[in-house]
């Protein structure tokens, strides 16, 4: 034996005390990163370990920095669970240890992340014939169209952009809405359109854009131009107006992208797409599967109606490859990546379509649970309107704000995260966990009441 059977029993055996240990655990960590550090730290050893003894030392050792974002009490940033499907399937993936960029190489990888895309697109009510690409996250799934947009706009005007470049061509204009995630603007930077390209577009108390600032942005410059709109503002859950803006970027021959990181899903409910009417008009979206899908990291999804846009920035060729049209890599920006297809397809199997819709429902239904649990607390204050998955609150001033926060995580019942909202300190809370129950929001809010100063 070479030892690998073992050592995958024993951190099965590691992983499943974690998983049912999960209520019982502060969610947040128990140690700082520089305790980390230290347990970590050390000289390079001279000799190897067993690595049955390796494992059991790595969960020793990190267990007070995890957090316990597995859990159903942990609403931190936008930060999904794992189900279980997908995580079973995540598990094999590692096993298997497929190169997923090539559909000759890995067949059953290339294969599963083709349909778990046509399936995407299916529930999202997208465009058929839209092109889907696995990438790390939101950060690069925004990147990856925005690259196929900024090849679409230049070739548009007639600049080739794979053959020549940047250096001389025309500018190309990013029109955002002032309170969209910084994502958007890396990947701008990443593009190499720099920050000077972006124009912040006005936005409502919800941080919704304003078609008709929109259009007066839009006719105040000339040349390519690429509207950026978001299904679910990162602070307030709210969803731009897509039909009305949308409408003036075409208006203008805009190529329209949506950063729908975790919103994009209201799509996949019959009771919420209303969020996202007139979405499937833009041109390019991009979204999380470790978010509201709640595939384990990491894994974002690109999407794109026209495929020739997206390939032409990507598709290669190589000699020592045994390439071919439709390969994985075509359509992101790596060439030797993680088989991200097989736990996305896990998951959705697991689901269906009806399982899917319950799953983004039962997330809006706990944040209207949670919406109305800390309203009623005294001194408390709901700062958004709840659409969706985001609650935001406020306790009086900003400083007490800010320690009901600092008292929650010393607290180790749940877990919010700090935002600043039109210039109020407030408090996120992100239900984003499939295993978030109506118990899990009750004892989250009475450790708020518990943590509120003065009592």
């Amino acid at each position: 034996m070479d030892g690998r059977a073992e050592t995958v029993a024993r951190a099965h055996e590691l992983a499943v005390d974690y998983i049912r240990g999960l209520d019982e655990r502060p969610v947040w960590p128990r140690a700082s990163y520089e305790q980390m550090l230290a347990a970590f730290d050390g000289a390079l050893p001279a000799s190897g370990s067993d690595p049955v003894t390796v494992v059991e030392d790595l969960a020793r050792r990190a267990d007070p920095g995890l957090v316990g974002s597995a859990g159903g009490r942990f609403f931190g940033f936008v930060i999904g669970g794992a189900l279980p499907g997908a995580l079973g399937a995540d598990w094999l993936t590692s096993v298997w240890d497929q190169n997923a960029g090539l559909n000759a190489l890995t067949p059953a990888a290339a294969a599963a992340e083709v349909v778990a895309g046509r399936w995407i697109v299916d529930a999202l009510g997208l465009p058929e014939g839209t092109a889907v690409g696995l990438v790390t996250g939101g950060m690069m799934a925004n990147y990856t169209c925005l690259s196929a947009a900024r090849h679409a706009v230049l070739a548009h005007v007639g600049w080739d952009v794979v053959q020549r470049g940047l250096f001389d061509a025309p500018r190309v204009r990013v029109l955002v809405g002032r309170d969209r995630h910084d994502t958007v603007d890396r990947a701008v930077r990443y593009l190499g359109l720099g920050q000077e390209a972006v124009t912040a577009v006005e936005s409502d108390a919800q941080g919704r854009i304003n078609p008709t600032a929109l259009s007066t942005a839009l006719e105040a410059g000339t040349g390519p131009a690429i509207v950026c709109l978001q299904a679910g503002q990162v602070h307030t859950g709210a969803f731009d107006p897509f039909t009305e803006a949308i409408d003036v970027a075409k208006e203008h021959d805009a190529w329209v992208h949506i950063d729908g990181a975790f919103g994009l899903w209201a799509a996949a409910s019959p009771r919420l797409r209303h969020l996202v009417a007139g979405m499937g008009q833009a041109d390019s979206w991009a979204t999380d599967a470790h978010k509201t899908l709640n595939v384990p990291y990491d894994c974002g999804v690109a999407l794109v109606r026209d495929p020739a846009a997206l390939v032409a920035g990507f598709g290669v060729e190589a000699d020592y490859l045994i390439g071919g049209a439709g390969d994985p890599m075509e359509r992101v920006p790596e060439f030797s990546r993680r088989a991200r297809g097989f736990p996305v397809w896990a998951a959705l199997r697991s689901l269906g379509s009806a399982g899917l819709a319950e799953l983004v429902e039962t997330l809006c239904e706990r944040a209207g649970q949670m919406a109305a649990g800390l309203a009623a607390l005294e001194g408390a204050e709901v700062l958004n309107d709840v659409v969706f998955t985001q609650v935001m609150t406020s306790y009086g001033d900003d400083e007490r704000t800010a320690e009901v926060g600092r008292r929650l995580l010393a607290e180790g019942t749940a877990v919010f995260t700090p935002a600043t909202w039109r210039g109020r300190a407030a408090q996120r809370c992100s239900v984003s966990n499939w295993a978030t129950t109506e118990a899990d929001v009750e004892q989250t809010v009475d450790a708020v009441r518990r943590v509120l100063p003065g009592r």
